[in-house]
């Protein structure tokens, strides 16, 4: 998931050129051994043109005419992310079995889960910017992640409900739903596309206004959950997409490209 959540977007690219290494605390004080985090030399930080030639490889980048970049279907990247699904699949084939109990559902981040966001990374150059992002995502119609919207179809004609929580907020639902579409997604309606909505928080959120993503996200799950569905699977490319429990498994998609925390 890439959710953009402006002011939380940590850049891995940012992470690397601090060069970020193994801290940890001082034994009775309970502080953080900040010079451990400062790289020492040069040598222990990664050099961030290379690291973006690293990400392109790993993505497969091609340039199409107009100049846009996209992944490959034949990269690592697309590899990784069959791998990812292929597992996911058996899993939810052989709990599809069980009709007992309550209605099964699984849950898709929106951003590098769902729908590709590759090009605008390399546009901004790994540079997130609220303005930005709100003309792409209202101009451009995203790639579905390699699969995701196949796996996302089948687990509907498998009886599972499809849900969509995304950091993005409310302001983009129509441009999130249609893009979504497009693209092969099962239907992402106001029932089952969850954003955030910071001007009128829903009361089954606590935090209200606050959240942070981990919050939101296991938040929104725990209200589906009150919905009367079991979520069997919940998929996300941060760690804080998936965290905060109220789901059976957790599915990681690969993201080199930023953090959330």
């Amino acid at each position: 998931m890439l959710d953009k959540i402006s002011g939380s977007r940590s850049k891995s690219l940012a992470l690397l050129a601090i060069g970020v290494v193994a801290g940890g605390a001082i034994a009775g004080g309970g502080l953080a051994a900040a010079d451990a985090r400062v790289p020492r030399t040069d040598r222990q930080i990664t050099n961030m043109t290379n690291e973006v030639s690293d990400i392109k490889a790993y993505y497969g980048d091609t340039v199409d005419a107009q100049g846009e970049h996209w992944p490959s279907a034949d990269s690592n990247y697309a590899k990784q992310v069959a791998g990812v699904e292929k597992d996911a699949k058996r899993y939810l084939a052989d709990r599809a079995r069980n009709t007992h109990g309550p209605k099964k559902a699984i849950v898709l981040d929106v951003d590098d889960t769902s729908l590709s966001t590759y090009n605008y990374e390399l546009e901004t150059t790994f540079v997130y910017n609220p303005t930005s992002n709100a003309q792409y995502i209202a101009t451009k119609t995203m790639p579905a992640v390699f699969g995701m919207n196949d796996l996302a179809t089948w687990a509907q004609q498998q009886g599972y409900t499809v849900f969509f929580i995304t950091g993005r907020p409310e302001a983009q639902r129509a441009s999130t739903a249609a893009n979504l579409a497009a693209v092969g997604f099962p239907a992402a309606d106001q029932e089952h596309l969850y954003l955030k909505n910071k001007a009128n928080p829903p009361a089954y959120l606590p935090c209200g206004a606050t959240c942070t993503t981990i919050e939101y996200k296991s938040g929104t799950r725990a209200h589906i959950e009150s919905l009367g569905y079991k979520i069997v699977a919940d998929f996300g490319d941060q760690y804080s997409d998936l965290s905060g429990g109220h789901t059976e498994r957790t599915y990681k998609i690969p993201n080199p490209m930023y953090y959330l925390p």
